[in-house]
Parts: C-alpha cells; sequence; structure tokens
C-alpha cells in the first residue's frame, strides 16, 4: 500500500510540471521560434471564470423551491442550499437532535431527545463560512481587556464545517450583504455528530458504521423562527453478544438488528436562534431547588477565578411598563409569552384531561409570582401542517408506546442564561403499571378504590394528573425537593382535616407518593401529593419579575432577604435529593420520624398482604400480577428500613449563608438513632414472620422465604456498617462523648441479634443466618481497608466531593475486636445451658468463627 502510494504521488508530481519540461526526455531541444500571433478562434478554450461568489440569481434560479424562515432553504434538484442571513452570522443557534421513529424494541422512542449543541456560523477566509459548535466552559465580561483576550486564547471551538459561499445577496444599493447561500446537503446527508447520535449513544444501541448510501434527507422546512432538519440515517450493527442475563440492555437485542444486521433511524434537527438580548440571569441558590447551569468566570478585577451558578427557569416579562407596575402593586398580570405545553395525540383520548389538568394545576404557584394565565396545557391542532411535535419551538408531552414504568420530564436551555427554551416530557405508556402498584401497597389498607387489579378510570385518571404535574415541575427548572415530607410530623398524617388543607408533603416536587402513614380508622382520603407550600415558593422565588434590580447583584440581594424570611417556615426549605447523610432527604419517605411513620407503614402492608389474592384474581391467568404486588410489599418493606438505617450516623445539612443563624451541620441526635437500631432490632433482625404468607408464597415461589429474609437482613447489616457511615460516627464521637459512636451501635445490634444467648431459647435457622452474618460482618472490620466518604460542597446541592480514608489506621479494627472478644465470652456460657442440638451446634460454630477471624492461623 505505501508503495503504491509513492508512485501515485510521483506521478500528480510529473503531472504538475510544464508540458515543455515534462517533453525534454523524450525530444531534442529545438531554438526558440519567433511567436506568430494566431487568429482569434472560437473552439479555443475560454480563460477559467472567476472564482467567488455568483450572482445571486445564478445560483437561485427559477427552479428553487423555497421556504423561508429563520434560515432560507432553498431545494434544487437534490441539493438544498441555506441562505444564512448576515444578522445570523456569529450569533448561537441551538441545535436540538430527537429521534421522530425508532425500531422496534430497543427502548428508544420516536419524541426522545438525542443530542443537544450551540452552533454559530462565521466568516472564513477565501470566500467561505465556517460552522463551528459552541462550548460554554469559561468566561470573561471585560470584553476588550488583556484577560478577555487569555480566555479566548483558551477557548478555541471545533469546526464543524467549512462551505464556499456560492452567492450573496445584497440590499437595494448593492453595497450591503444581506445573506450568504451556501451548500449544506453533504452535512445532513452524512453523519456528522452534532446532528447525529454521539459515540456514547451508538455503542449503547450496538452502532457501527454509518450506511450513506442508505440514508438521505427526507425533508426541510422552514420557520420564522427555527429551521427543521427530517433525516434518515442507517447503521450497521455489532451482532448482539449472548447473555444469560434475564434484563436485556438497551440495543443489545434490537430485532432490527438482529434481523438485518442494520438500524435505520427518522431524526429531526431543530435549529432556533438563541436570543439576541440574552435573559438575566438569576443567581443559584442552594436553598431554592433548581436546576443550574454553570462555567468558570476570568474578571480583571477579580483575585481568584470564579465559577457563575445561575437556575434554570423560563423568561417570564410583563407586556409593558404600566403592567410591571400594577403587578408591583399587588395585581396579577399576563406575561408576555406564556407557558404552553401541547398533549401530544398519540395519547389515549380518556388521559389527555388528566395530564392536561396536571399542566393548568401550576397556575396557583404562578399566581404567587404575580402571574395569571402564565402556564397552560392545550391539545395538539389538527391537520396544522405549519407545526411539528419535533418542532423545538413547541414544548410537548409526548406519549410513547413502551413498557417502561416511568416518566421524564427535561428541558432545553440557554447555556449562556438557563433561560428555558421548550421542553418533551417523555411519558411511557406503562406509567400506570407503576400508580397502579403504588397506589395499592401504600394506600390500599385505607382506600377500597385501591383494592382491585385495574383501576377504575377516576383513580387512574387522578394519579395520572399528579405525575403530570410533578414531571411539568422538572421542566419548569424545580428539582425533586425530598426534603419536603419531612416537614409533616408524623402524627399529621392521621389528622384528616389538616392533610385536606395541606397534605402530607409541602411539595409535589418530592418522592413522597402517597401517604402510607394514615390508618384505616383515621378517616383520612386525601392521599395525593398536590402543589404546596414549598412549590409556591419556589415558582415566586425563580419567576418573580424584579424591576426596580437594575442588574443580577441588586436581583441576587432582594431574593436573598425573601430567602430568609421563607427559611422561618420549614414547610418552605429545601431539601437536596443527593445527600449521602442527612435522613430527612430521602426518597419515598414521608413524616419527620421515620420510626414511627415506618412503623405504621408496617401495619398497612400486614393488612394488605393477606388480601393480595382476592385484590388480583382472575380465572384463567397466571399468579404473575400476585408475583408483582408481593414483589412490591417485600420492596415497600425495604423502602421503610432504608429510611430508618440513614438515621444512623445521619447529619442533618440545613443551607445556611453567612447572615443566618446556626450551624449549617448537626449531628442526629443519640436518641433518634438508638431509636432507629431498636427499630430494625424489633421489624428485621427478630424476624418478620407477617412476610412469610405461605398461602402467597406456595403459588409464586419454590422457596419458603428463608433466602429472602436473610438477603433483606444482610442488605441492611452491610448498610449499617458500611465504610462512610462508620467515619460519621467515629468522627461524630469524639468530638462530643455524648453522640452515638461506633461501639455504641455494635453493642446495641449484638444484644438484639443475639438475645437468645440471655434467654437461652432455642435458635431457629432465620437468627441463625443471621448471627452468622453479624459475626462476619463485624470480622471484616478487623481488616476494613479504605472507605470513601461523600459529602456535598458548601454551597451547592449537587456534586459530591470525596476523601479516602484509610479504616485500618482507625479505632474500626479495635472496636470490631473487642466486639467479637465479648461476643465470644456470651457464647461460650449459652453453650453449656443450650439444650437444642442445632442452637448447640450453631454457638459452637459461633465460637470457631471468632477464633478464625481473631487468628487466622487457627
Amino acid at each position: 500500500m505505501k508503495k503504491l502510494q509513492l508512485n501515485l504521488l510521483l506521478a500528480a508530481a510529473l503531472l504538475s510540471q510544464t508540458p515543455s519540461a515534462f517533453a525534454q526526455s523524450n525530444k531534442k531541444v529545438e531554438p526558440p521560434k519567433t511567436p506568430v500571433a494566431a487568429a482569434p478562434s472560437s473552439d479555443a478554450p475560454k480563460p477559467d471564470a472567476k472564482k467567488g461568489p455568483k450572482p445571486y440569481n445564478k445560483v437561485v434560479d427559477s427552479t428553487a423551491v423555497t421556504q423561508k424562515g429563520l434560515i432560507d432553504v432553498h431545494k434544487m434538484d437534490q441539493k438544498y442550499l441555506f441562505e444564512i442571513p448576515a444578522s445570523l452570522i456569529d450569533q448561537e443557534i441551538m441545535t436540538i437532535t430527537r429521534f421522530s421513529k425508532t425500531p422496534a424494541g430497543g427502548g428508544i422512542f420516536g419524541g426522545e431527545e438525542v443530542n443537544r449543541q450551540v452552533i454559530q456560523f462565521e466568516k472564513g477566509n477565501n470566500n467561505n463560512l465556517l460552522l463551528r459548535s459552541i462550548s460554554y466552559v469559561i468566561m470573561s465580561p471585560d470584553e476588550g481587556k488583556p484577560l478577555a483576550q487569555a480566555v479566548k486564547n483558551s477557548s478555541a471551538n471545533p469546526i464543524i464545517g467549512i462551505y464556499e459561499i456560492l452567492a450573496v445577496k445584497k440590499d437595494s444599493t448593492g453595497k450591503k450583504d444581506m445573506a450568504f447561500v451556501i451548500d449544506m446537503t453533504s452535512t445532513f446527508d452524512s453523519d456528522i455528530q452534532t446532528f447525529s447520535l454521539d459515540p456514547v449513544k451508538k455503542q449503547t444501541l450496538s452502532i457501527q458504521a454509518f450506511q450513506k448510501d442508505k440514508s438521505f434527507i427526507q425533508k426541510i422546512s422552514s420557520f420564522p423562527i427555527n429551521t427543521e432538519i427530517r433525516t434518515v440515517k442507517t447503521f450497521s450493527t455489532v451482532p448482539a453478544l449472548l447473555s444469560l442475563s434475564p434484563v436485556p440492555r438497551i440495543g443489545a437485542i434490537l430485532p432490527a438488528g438482529a434481523d438485518a444486521g442494520l438500524l435505520t433511524l427518522e431524526l429531526n434537527t431543530s435549529m432556533i436562534a438563541l436570543p439576541k438580548k440574552p435573559m438575566r440571569k438569576r443567581s443559584f441558590d442552594a436553598r431554592v431547588g433548581y436546576f443550574a447551569n454553570q462555567y468558570g468566570v476570568f474578571e480583571e478585577e477579580s483575585q481568584k477565578a470564579d465559577t457563575d451558578v445561575f437556575a434554570v427557569r423560563w423568561r417570564l416579562e410583563p407586556k409593558s411598563k404600566e403592567d410591571a407596575e400594577k403587578q408591583k402593586k399587588g395585581q396579577l398580570i399576563e406575561p408576555i409569552k406564556p407557558i404552553v405545553y401541547y398533549i401530544d395525540p398519540a395519547t389515549p383520548d380518556k388521559w389527555k384531561k388528566f395530564i392536561k389538568a396536571g399542566i393548568d394545576d401550576w397556575q396557583v404557584a404562578f399566581e404567587h409570582a404575580g402571574w395569571k394565565n402564565a402556564i397552560r396545557g392545550e391539545y395538539w391542532p389538527e391537520n396544522d401542517p405549519s407545526m411539528s411535535l419535533e418542532d423545538a419551538r413547541f414544548s410537548v408531552v409526548r406519549y410513547f408506546a413502551a413498557d417502561i414504568q416511568n416518566a421524564y420530564g427535561p428541558n432545553v436551555h440557554d447555556p449562556r442564561t438557563g433561560e428555558i427554551l421548550e421542553s418533551h416530557i417523555g411519558w411511557y405508556h406503562n406509567i400506570m403499571s407503576l400508580l397502579r402498584n403504588w397506589y395499592m401497597v401504600q394506600a390500599g389498607a385505607v382506600d377500597p378504590n385501591a383494592r382491585k387489579k385495574q383501576f377504575d378510570d377516576v383513580l387512574m385518571g387522578e394519579l395520572i394528573r399528579f405525575v403530570s404535574s410533578h414531571e411539568v415541575g422538572h421542566t419548569l427548572g424545580l428539582r425533586h425537593n425530598m426534603g419536603a415530607s419531612s416537614a409533616t410530623p408524623v402524627e399529621k398524617l392521621r389528622d384528616k382535616d389538616f392533610q385536606e388543607k395541606n397534605g402530607h408533603t409541602s411539595s409535589i416536587m418530592d418522592y413522597a407518593r402517597f401517604n402510607y402513614v394514615a390508618q384505616p380508622e383515621d378517616g383520612v382520603t386525601h392521599l395525593f401529593p398536590k402543589i404546596g407550600d414549598y412549590d409556591k415558593w419556589a415558582i415566586k422565588w425563580g419567576y418573580s419579575y424584579f424591576d426596580e434590580a437594575k442588574s443580577e447583584k441588586e436581583e441576587k440581594t432582594i431574593l436573598n432577604e425573601l430567602t430568609k424570611e421563607a427559611y422561618k417556615n420549614r414547610r418552605l426549605w429545601f431539601g437536596t435529593e443527593i445527600s449521602p447523610y442527612d435522613p430527612r432527604y430521602q426518597t419515598e419517605d414521608i413524616g419527620d420520624n421515620a420510626m414511627v411513620a415506618s412503623t405504621y407503614g408496617i401495619k398497612n402492608l400486614q393488612r394488605i398482604l393477606p388480601n393480595l389474592i382476592d385484590w388480583t384474581k382472575e380465572n384463567g391467568e397466571s399468579y404473575s400480577e400476585l408475583d408483582e404486588l408481593y414483589s412490591n410489599v417485600t420492596g415497600q418493606f425495604r423502602r421503610y428500613l432504608g429510611h430508618v438505617t440513614k438515621n444512623v450516623g445521619g447529619i442533618y445539612d440545613n443551607p445556611k449563608t453567612y447572615d443566618m443563624t446556626g450551624n449549617q451541620f448537626e449531628i442526629v441526635p443519640k436518641s433518634l438513632q438508638k431509636d432507629a437500631v431498636n427499630f430494625l432490632n424489633k421489624q428485621l433482625f427478630a424476624t418478620p414472620t407477617w412476610l412469610l404468607d405461605q398461602n402467597i408464597l406456595a403459588k409464586i415461589n419454590p422457596e419458603n422465604g428463608v433466602e429472602s429474609i436473610k438477603s433483606m437482613q444482610d442488605a441492611t447489616l452491610s448498610n449499617l456498617l458500611v465504610g462512610d457511615r462508620m467515619v460519621r460516627l467515629m468522627e461524630g464521637s469524639s468530638i462530643n462523648k455524648n453522640n452515638y459512636s461506633v461501639d455504641e451501635l455494635m453493642t446495641d445490634l449484638r444484644l438484639g441479634i443475639f438475645a437468645e444467648l440471655k434467654s437461652q431459647a432455642s435458635i431457629d435457622i432465620f437468627r441463625r443466618n443471621l448471627q452468622k452474618l453479624f459475626i462476619d460482618k463485624v470480622a471484616a472490620l478487623l481488616n476494613p481497608g479504605t472507605a470513601q466518604v461523600r459529602s456535598i460542597p458548601v454551597g451547592v446541592t449537587y456534586g459530591f466531593k470525596t476523601r479516602v480514608v484509610n479504616l485500618n489506621q482507625t479505632d474500626l479494627p479495635s472496636i470490631a475486636r473487642g466486639q467479637l472478644l465479648s461476643l465470644k465470652d456470651s457464647l461460650k456460657v449459652a453453650s453449656a445451658g443450650t439444650n437444642d442440638r442445632l442452637s448447640k451446634l450453631h454457638v459452637l460454630d459461633l465460637i470457631a468463627r471468632i477464633d478464625k477471624a481473631l487468628d487466622p492461623k487457627k
């Protein structure tokens, strides 16, 4: 191959020489002759035409089919010429690429986002336009100053396309450039990453190589503020690897790929110009739960590099100065542009009104920010060719025919300011199965309507409405507020009047689901989350219009005063969804005390479990529904165990600023941590025999539940003795001897798990398994290795900083050794008084295990 390339290069070099030089090796050199003027000939070759743009009407001629819009698009034969307005040069353009159609069975669906980038056209050399991909990593506000140049020198953006300017449209004077015509066909009928799938998505879908001969541009449409490109792309696929896993990996067994070795996708790319006048950023505040964007900032007068972190939100502005004045006086006004979500026409008709109602429910929150008619849901208009579901101008709740039990609410925003431009909420059909399971298991003891295999349309509709509101909240910029439910005292969860007025959580953005604490005798009927006090406050924080603030800094000062005032009300607090140590910030929990709330929850599970057969039975059907719901009951029980466990070694994290009183971090009181361990000893380590309903297990499982119980106990013990929890307990007890310690934790566990040693009662198989687990786990702590301890940096509520702790160099091995020695002494005493054979053998085995752990050479 290298030899062939060399020969080709030599041949090219020879051909590039003048004709006379090339002929010297073949002919004798003749003396030059006096040139004679040749007569003009019409057959003589004409000089090359002048390079550069041609007249506009020579490029865009009468055969062009033109669509006018953000970018005028001319289709000529199979080519697409883009007429880039001069006003669009150097302006940022957001591109959003979505699936329009996908192969079945791959876990991807038409309407889902594939890629999102910012691009920019700029003038290049030699009559061409450059197309760059723009990343926002570092910025400088000091344009024209030395530091700004340093930032530019470190912020080169990649060129993803170079296009010859074919023609220039001039103004009426013929002097001013109005637009530049370029051919972008090759950009969209190929596989450029900016407008296609990134390498990670391709790997996930087992995509191998682009098939250009099976790919094409389907259509390009242009509208006043956007241009839409629909393409068909075909790829070869990597053969799926054999797997014994019952859960298929996305893309691994796509039927189309398996059948044909190829995948064909339809993609739609929306190009929409980012606002020429960027929205004012709103500085991020860790005390209010908004999604955020950020970039590094280098200022000439600053003595350090800063990070500008700002909230993601829609732009709501008054229609006039007069309206702004009315709003300041307390009157509700309409914004220039309201937030509108369309309902996908593919949504089953009977659910459309409930999804719309979930959107409209946010009206009350926006009223707290001074707006009326600021948000609404609308049905997608029929037979309107000017509208497309993939169009980035429209926010849509997309309905997917999928067995995935989920829904999600993303948004597309301006990376410069956080301004949300649009959103496509993903709604999977099988979310209804998840809602049925949740509601039956959490509320079936209280609500008779939850006690059947298929809910009636009214109940399911209201469940859909709740999920709709939650997902819309995300698209408004709101994150999960996992701390909202902890503001409600547990006993208030059983108070009918309180629940009617306030609900069981102060935020629909919490993962609080349903009120599982209310008991049948309480008469509570309001079991759903709704737009709560926190949601109204968060919308007020994010969407209030401060006409009097002349800068982002002044606005931040106003908001800080509002936030300090709001924090006097516990129901308005935000609790991050990623805290590794605050027990108030958890998914699926409710109430201010997990031990009390979970005890009530378990009572309801004990009421529900014996009825599962009657609630799911259907003649001629297998027990698969019973199996699914039994798994949901055990899953709910596991959640309660997790809620309680997080109190052990827990630390309260209350976001604070310098102008607020009190510390940000507080160790969970010792009494609560001991209550948590007592709960686990009682509800889990004392065998939860109520789960072992043989009438159910004999229909769904060949095993009788022994291993299932051991699995729960194993997971909880591992969670209790995990390295980062051990570190927090050791550090907490070192600063105050009244704080709960590792030694106290192990002692409380040991006394509960080995209670039979004192009573000399027989030890059954469940407890024997548990006691072996305990010894093995404590023995492992004799040489615990290292632990990664995570924390959230102050001032933010996302991202972790991690430190590695060598546990071998702490008190942990010493405490573990002391615990094993104490346990060995108790076992020796018990072995003499135990008459049950299996119990005695078990005790002797435990002694041997301890000896082996303490002295491995034995």
